[in-house]
């Protein structure tokens, strides 16, 4: 029995979670509250539950304050539904950046409807992230904070001038859930002019312009955008996949650009991983690296073995470091990846790769 605790300020929104796990045998609400102060009151007769469904603006106590406070305490996986999905709004990523593994956006109104139309997505997501593991980093930073903000003008300051040739490899990533936290941790270890590099998270429209605008801020050695069609890869830049179309990379003359493609969904997923690890195999073949990344499913699987069929290096994340060891399982599995490894020795992959 998956046991879940509900945190919103709306009354409303409550109710309408009780109307969809009521039924649902296997996930339990063992307690909801309009806010985080009344929620650790309740934990002394409840206890902590296996996942928080988890609202970002709150009284007495903001979202962002509770996953600090409880992960501390203990890590809990914790999905964010929240209406915060604005470009200059940084608070849901720094929330799945502190633990959290998934994210929905909740609107403003017509909420029952929302709901209604949702309810099937809501009890997957729980139960894919009654599967996580949770985890939390100390001393971490929101986006807010000054002295992040005035990261990437240190930073530049003290740049150096990569010794190593231009690579001629362009490195495609896919990543889902779990993947904001361990995406930063890996592209913070790149070196200067490091291959281009093209991402797919699973993520919805309206945050991955925030997250690229999150990492172009705090990466040293990196340029970050959301990609835009006819975007060049370049060293040092780094293209986001939008949350509401498939990123795919073509090749123009002697240069690599990346392509953006709004049809449905691949794998149930838009952006999909499949969607661009193809065109990957298609335009740059034995030119690509293709890496899985933490996510549950197996978006990204059939995709890397077109990459390595098509004669690319395919690499996964191993299960020790990975949030959620769902999609690199599934590519090893199908014979699709050349060798697990750790974030670590992935970096050192980019970085050396030519």
């Amino acid at each position: 029995m998956i046991k879940l605790f509900i945190i919103d300020d709306s009354a409303l929104v409550r109710n309408e979670f009780k109307k969809i796990f009521e039924p649902i045998k296997d996930i339990e609400i063992i307690g909801s509250a309009p806010n985080p102060v009344d929620a650790f009151e309740m934990f002394k007769k409840t206890g902590l539950p296996d996942i928080f469904i988890l609202d970002i603006e709150m009284p007495k106590m903001d979202g962002l304050t509770f996953l600090e406070m409880i992960g501390k305490q203990k890590p809990i996986p914790t999905i964010i539904c929240s209406t915060l999905v604005t470009r200059g709004s940084t608070s849901a990523i720094d929330a799945m950046r502190m633990g959290a593994v998934d994210i929905v956006l909740k609107p403003t109104s017509a909420i029952n409807k929302f709901f209604g139309e949702k309810s099937v997505e809501f009890v997957s997501k729980v139960r894919s992230a009654s599967h996580a593991h949770a985890t939390y980093i100390k001393n971490i930073r929101r986006t807010s904070d000054s002295k992040v903000l005035q990261a990437k003008q240190v930073s530049s300051s003290v740049k150096a001038v990569s010794s190593l040739p231009p690579s001629k490899k362009i490195i495609a990533i896919g990543a889902s859930t779990g993947g904001v936290q361990i995406l930063e941790e890996l592209l913070m270890q790149l070196e200067p002019n490091h291959p281009p590099i093209v991402i797919t998270q699973h993520m919805p429209a309206g945050f991955t312009a925030s997250f690229a605008d999150r990492l172009n801020t705090i990466l040293p050695s990196s340029n970050v955008k959301e990609a835009q069609e006819g975007d060049a890869l370049l060293h040092g830049r780094i293209l986001i996949a939008p949350g509401d179309m498939h990123l795919e990379v073509i090749k123009s003359g002697f240069q690599y650009k990346a392509t953006l493609k709004n049809y449905p969904k691949v794998n149930s997923h838009k952006p999909s991983v499949n969607v661009l690890f193809r065109s990957m195999s298609r335009e740059v073949g034995i030119f690509g690296v293709g890496i899985i990344l933490t996510g549950m499913g197996d978006d990204g699987a059939t995709g890397l073995l077109e990459m390595k069929n098509a004669g690319a290096l395919t690499y996964a994340e191993d299960e020790k470091s990975c949030i959620v060891y769902g999609m690199p399982k599934k590519a090893v599995d199908l014979g699709a990846v050349k060798q697990s490894l750790t974030l670590k020795e992935i970096a050192n992959i980019i970085n050396t790769v030519r």
